[in-house]
């Protein structure tokens, strides 16, 4: 009980920092709309990306779209119990719950914007032979727990790349907003030309 009461904290206090990118995930200009493609049906992984990318700025398209979409593709899940401890009766009581990605970000075109890679993480539980329903109850928090941290890992690992990128200069640099003189606030001076004033001819003598 005192486990699961731990984990439980240990997950709000998690869901709580959020995961997420502390500014707007950086993407090139021309990129068009994202959308998450997964090989494995209902993942609770692609409906956590789909979020952090709306949530960093990210525009989706439609899971029914045909039009050309920029691609962020989850290759493969895996998950694996590693025992890394025995009783005296030689039965595993603790493991460490082992989690891997592979991914790929691509454009519109086809090309890759990030490279396939591999992301894994790992938590340790202890699993008592004899305690077989509190251990089921803290993995499962602990698999929420690195979906969730992997989502961010991908987009952390994703703004870096397209960042390294945009310094190097093989990519666009992302749009920035065309300033409008008309909407310039009171007191600050126009950059436009001063409008020209027709010269007076002064009177002629009679």
């Amino acid at each position: 009980m005192t486990r699961f009461l731990l984990a439980l904290v240990l997950t709000a206090t998690l869901a709580g920092c959020g995961f997420h990118l502390r500014n707007k995930l950086m993407l090139p200009a021309d990129t068009a709309a994202v959308k998450v493609v997964s090989t494995a049906p209902y993942s609770e992984l692609a409906k956590l990306l789909r979020r952090g990318l709306q949530a960093s700025g990210a525009t989706l398209a439609d899971a029914d779209s045909k039009e050309p979409a920029a691609q962020l593709q989850v290759l493969s899940e895996r998950w694996g119990d590693l025992p890394i401890a025995i009783d005296a009766q030689g039965r595993a009581q603790e493991f460490s719950l082992r989690y891997a990605v592979i991914f790929v970000f691509r454009r519109e075109d086809g090309s890759d914007l990030v490279p396939q890679q591999v992301i894994e993480l790992s938590r340790d539980y202890v699993s008592p032979p004899t305690d077989s329903t509190g251990t089921t109850t803290e993995r499962e928090i602990l698999a929420d727990e690195l979906r969730r941290e992997m989502s961010a890992s991908i987009m952390r690992r994703i703004d870096s790349v397209v960042r390294a990128e945009l310094e190097r200069g093989r990519l666009n640099p992302p749009a920035k907003p065309t300033a409008d003189p008309a909407a310039a606030p009171a007191g600050v001076p126009s950059t436009a030309p001063p409008a020209t004033v027709p010269a007076v001819k002064p009177p002629q003598g009679g």
